[in-house]
C-alpha cells in the first residue's frame, strides 16, 4: 500500500508565457481608447465651432455636425467592439486551455489507476483474478 501513496500523478503547469494575461496590453488598450474618445470629442468641438461660425441656419449646423458625428461614432464604436471581442476570445481560449489541462490530468489519473489495477490483478491467483473480473461490470 505504501507504493500507492508515493506515486504523484500531477502534471506540470503547461501554460506558455504567451498565454498568461498581460496587464500592460490591457492598460495600453485603455489608454489608446481614452485618447481615441478624447480626440473624437475635440474633433466634434472643432467641427461644431466651424459650423456655427460658417453657417447661420440651424439645419446647416446640424447637417455638418451630424455627418461628422456619425462617422466618428462608428469608428469609436468599432474600436471598442473589436477590443471587447478580442478580450472575450482571450478568456475563451484560456478556459479551453484550462479544460484541456484538466482532461489530460484526468486521463493520466485514469491510466495510473488502470495500471495499479492490472498490477494488483497480476499479484493474485489466476482463479481469484477471474472471480474479481467477473464481478466488474
Amino acid at each position: 500500500m505504501t507504493q500507492l501513496e508515493d506515486i504523484d500523478v500531477s502534471l506540470p503547469d503547461r501554460r506558455v508565457a504567451s498565454q498568461a494575461p498581460n496587464p500592460n496590453a490591457d492598460l495600453e488598450r485603455v489608454k489608446y481608447g481614452a485618447c481615441l474618445v478624447g480626440g473624437a470629442f475635440v474633433l466634434l468641438g472643432v467641427v461644431f465651432g466651424m459650423a456655427v461660425w460658417r453657417f447661420t441656419a440651424a439645419r446647416d449646423v446640424t447637417a455638418a455636425v451630424g455627418s461628422v458625428a456619425t462617422v466618428i461614432g462608428t469608428i469609436v464604436g468599432a474600436f471598442f467592439g473589436i477590443h471587447i471581442g478580442s478580450s472575450a476570445k482571450e478568456t475563451a481560449e484560456a478556459g479551453r486551455a484550462h479544460a484541456e489541462a484538466g482532461r489530460a490530468h484526468a486521463e493520466a489519473g485514469r491510466a495510473h489507476a488502470e495500471n495499479i489495477a492490472r498490477a494488483a490483478l497480476g499479484k493474485l491467483d489466476p482463479a481469484t483474478a477471474d472471480e474479481v473480473l467477473k464481478k466488474v461490470p
